[in-house]
C-alpha cells in the first residue's frame, strides 16, 4: 500500500468512527445538531457527516431504507466532567424537544455515575454522563432521578417514580 496522509486534519493522533443506518437522514441530523451543538461539515443526499471535537468523533448518518433497531453495541455515550456538563447537555436537548430520561448516583459498569439518556430518531441510545465514583463492587445499582429541566436542588417525587421501572445503565447480560 502507498503511503499517505490524511486529507482531513483533527487535533487528536485518532478519534473514534461510528457510521449509522438512518431511516431519515435530516431528522437523524437534527438530532445530532443538538447532542453535539454541532453543524455537519458534509450533507449530501442521504447522507451527512459530523467531525466532532468532543469527544474525537467521525460521525455518519447514512439512508438506509431498512435501518435496522439497535440490538449491538448495547449504547453509545460522552462521558463527560461534572455533573453540570450533564445537565447542561439534558437542558439543550430538551430544548429542542428531545425527551430524556435522567439517572442519579446510579451503579454502573462498577462506577457511580449520574447521566442522561436520549434516543436518536432511528432508537440508538445514548448517554451522556460523569463518573462520580470510580471504583464499587456491583456491577449495577439502582438509580435515583436528576430533578426536572429547570429545577435545582433534589429530584422530585414523580421523577424518583418514573424512574424505577427503567433498567439502570447496561445490566451484565446486555452484550451476550
Amino acid at each position: 500500500m502507498e503511503h499517505r496522509t490524511t486529507a482531513i486534519e483533527f487535533p487528536t493522533q485518532t478519534r473514534a468512527h461510528i457510521a449509522l443506518a438512518c431511516r431519515d437522514v435530516a431528522q437523524s441530523q437534527a438530532f445530532y445538531e443538538q447532542l453535539f451543538n454541532l453543524q455537519p461539515t458534509k450533507v449530501r443526499d442521504g447522507y451527512a457527516k459530523f467531525e466532532v471535537l468532543e469527544p474525537p468523533l467521525n460521525l455518519t448518518l447514512n439512508y438506509s431504507p431498512d435501518s435496522p433497531k439497535q440490538h449491538m453495541p448495547a449504547h453509545f455515550g460522552i462521558q463527560v466532567k461534572s455533573t453540570a456538563a450533564v445537565l447542561e447537555r439534558r437542558q439543550a436537548m430538551a430544548r429542542a424537544n428531545i425527551d430524556a430520561r435522567t439517572e442519579e448516583g446510579v451503579g454502573c459498569c462498577y462506577a457511580i455515575q449520574d447521566k442522561v439518556w436520549f434516543a436518536d430518531p432511528d432508537g440508538n441510545q445514548w448517554e451522556v454522563f460523569v463518573v462520580t465514583q470510580a471504583d464499587i463492587p456491583e456491577h449495577s445499582q439502582a438509580s435515583q432521578a436528576l430533578p426536572p429541566v429547570g429545577q435545582a436542588g433534589g429530584a422530585s417525587e414523580q421523577a424518583k417514580a418514573g424512574n424505577e421501572s427503567e433498567p439502570s445503565c447496561c445490566p451484565p447480560t446486555c452484550c451476550t
